[in-house]
């Protein structure tokens, strides 16, 4: 295996095993390539289950589910293929991130209007989608590489992204919360200076009398405005 594609695979598979992570692919031009990639580091099977080569446009729709009239409209290679791989093989494999790769390695491109070289790579979580691509300039062999190494190249990219992203989102809830007790608190400190301001300022407090000692000034007796028959 190329040893540019040996390094790229082994810092996806860092970023995978740290957060105990598991990933799926779906090839077709590459044939297995990048499955292979992943599963020459050991310990693969910890987080790598299985894998998928949909090398026709029926194993696409028979295996992976990705429908027909976008390979009809679109063609094989495009990002509408692309995705629909990726998400296919996630669901399937139950796995935490799905890479596919669709592309035209030649040496002819089979009729298609795409450029020899050109590859679409598909990459879905549980929570997003998108496609990468790229146009490579070799021969059948070469390309098939240099689409193997895009792809982890374009996978550690969206990845980190998508880990920063998260990151952000977890301290905007953090702040958010503590925004929020913060304000609760200062409405209870608010709250309690009204009551003791209400207490203070009210009228009867002048003359409260609990029934026993001398009764406040100006409290009459008792029975001062009782009307008796």
């Amino acid at each position: 295996m190329d040893e540019d594609v040996q390094a790229a695979a082994a810092r996806l598979v860092r970023r995978i095993r740290e957060g105990n992570h598991s990933i799926t692919v779906a090839e077709s031009c590459t044939g297995g390539l990048l499955a292979s990639a992943f599963t020459d580091i050991a310990g693969a099977s910890q987080w790598f289950n299985q894998a998928w080569i949909t090398y026709s446009n029926d194993s696409k729709v028979n295996e992976l589910g990705v429908k027909k009239e976008s390979l009809d409209k679109k063609g094989a290679v495009s990002a509408e293929v692309a995705i629909q791989m990726a998400q296919g093989a996630l669901a399937r494999a139950d796995a935490d991130i799905a890479i596919s790769i669709t592309g035209i390695a030649g040496p002819k491109n089979d009729g298609s209007s795409k450029k020899i070289g050109t590859v679409y790579i598909g990459i879905a979580s549980h929570n997003w989608a998108n496609a990468e691509s790229t146009q490579i300039g070799g021969n059948r062999a070469e390309n098939k590489i240099g689409f193997v190494h895009f792809a982890l190249l374009s996978t550690i990219k969206r990845w980190d992204e998508a880990m920063a992203q998260a990151e952000a989102s977890r301290k905007e809830m953090e702040e958010r919360k503590a925004k929020q007790l913060e304000e609760q608190q200062q409405f209870e400190i608010n709250r309690a200076k009204r009551e003791a301001a209400a207490k203070e300022s009210a009228p009867w407090q002048d003359d409260a009398w609990d029934g026993t000692g001398e009764r406040p000034p100006g409290m009459g007796p008792l029975d001062s405005d009782v009307e008796w028959d």
